[in-house]
């Protein structure tokens, strides 16, 4: 890590304690596997959103194991099914999620299409945990919003299979004026960006935990 980006973390997290949220920085992968076992204890139930950078970090691995209850949605046949698993990730006692972006302002910016995540994030579960490469970092809401629809949503839709303009072209749209609005967009049925989120200061404190590990991950 260099020392510019060691101070702009700092910075963040900083902020986002000043924000009510709880915020750690990690080496890497193994450790932030280690400190998630000390934030949730063993036995707890807990579930996830989708998720690039749990993958990549092991956290999935992890909470997905028997070390954990989880609510495990990929197990569900039906759509009623995996219905009933959203609802019953609002009681659980974790949340695991990675951020679209962090601003360096101590901000949580996300942005869903199915919108369970974001639910999540808001409301419910009592804890969540937000895993996040250094390449999350903004400067901004605004640096925030342009990440989105550039390094964010572009690839997800590849990934999740959207038939969406960003998907053949690797950026939103929008992007086609010179100062597009927050939520413009294509009118894809597939559009994965329907409800923009912004964390701020948190009335409940340190429900939120944001672990920064010092590596690229995800989208």
């Amino acid at each position: 890590m260099t020392d510019e980006m060691k101070t702009r973390i700092e910075t963040a997290m900083k902020n986002l304690k000043r924000n009510n949220m709880d915020a750690y920085l990690v080496n890497d992968k193994e450790e932030a596997v280690a400190l998630i076992k000390t934030l949730v204890p063993q036995g707890a139930t807990v579930t996830c959103g989708g998720s690039v950078t749990l993958k990549e970090t092991g956290v999935y691995d992890l909470i997905s194991s028997d070390y954990y209850r989880f609510l495990d949605r990929s197990a569900c046949k039906t759509q009623d099914e995996v219905e009933e698993i959203y609802r019953k990730g609002f009681s659980a006692d974790a949340f695991f999620t990675s951020s679209n972006a962090v601003t360096e302002n101590g901000e949580l910016y996300n942005v869903d299409g199915n919108s369970n995540r974001v639910a999540m994030i808001l409301y419910g579960p009592k804890s969540v945990i937000c895993v996040c490469g250094v390449n999350k970092l903004v400067k901004n809401i605004d640096e925030a919003v342009r990440r989105v629809k550039t390094k964010a949503a572009p690839p997800n839709t590849v990934r999740l299979h959207c038939e969406t303009p960003c998907a053949k072209t690797g950026e939103c749209i929008s992007l086609r004026r010179e100062n597009p609005e927050l939520c413009e967009g294509c009118r894809s049925s597939a559009r994965i960006c329907c409800n923009y989120v912004v964390c701020a200061q948190q009335r409940h404190i340190n429900r939120i935990k944001v672990i920064f590990i010092d590596e690229e991950l995800g989208y």
